[in-house]
């Protein structure tokens, strides 16, 4: 499928919780209503990506079926919000790479899981230094707690930084953000 211009893209997605156009293929965003995936399919995705829980905020109960309704492929990756593990990034890994030549739309609830793993995907994939992937992930939020572990392990076991090494959204004062 040919590339949208940002500006018809940004059109049919206005609204959208927490979008983000991290490439020509990849668009992130907090949970959308059931009439926003016409949206999301007239600015030429292809694939929507959910790592929401059925319980999540805003989560829709026939989400699948909505999609498939608006001529969009599938897919349900649920990712708890309080136990990230590194086996939810590694599907999401895969079905990215699988479909990296389609236009994919990945949200979750708030675009807070979405934003921790395209990160690590453009990083750690596409070589994407991570300074700059941080930049769409810091529009979003600032991890802590059990997120920071999760990227910091992930991040580690690819090479791409040493073992205690800081991160760039790393806070210095505890506190947890919201349950999306």
């Amino acid at each position: 499928m040919a590339d949208v211009p940002q500006q018809i893209e940004a059109e049919d997605l206005a609204g959208l919780l927490n979008y983000r156009r991290i490439s020509e293929r990849i668009g992130t965003a907090g949970q959308p209503t059931p009439e926003q995936f016409a949206g999301v399919r007239a600015a030429g995705y292809e694939l929507v990506v959910n790592l929401a829980m059925p319980t999540s905020t805003n989560a829709l109960p026939g989400e699948a079926a909505l999609v498939a309704a608006q001529g969009l492929d599938y897919v349900h990756i649920p990712v708890v919000w309080e136990a990230p593990t590194l086996d939810d990034l590694a599907r999401f890994f895969e079905v990215i790479d699988r479909n990296r030549e389609r236009r994919v739309f990945v949200h979750c609830a708030l675009n807070m899981r979405v934003s921790a793993f395209v990160l690590l995907y453009r990083v750690i994939r596409q070589g994407v230094p991570l300074e700059l992937a941080s930049q769409d992930l810091l529009a979003i939020w600032r991890p802590e707690g059990v997120w920071v572990d999760l990227m910091r392990r992930a991040l580690t076991e690819h090479g791409i930084i040493t073992e205690g090494q800081a991160l760039p959204w790393t806070l210095t004062s505890p506190s947890s953000p919201a349950r999306p």
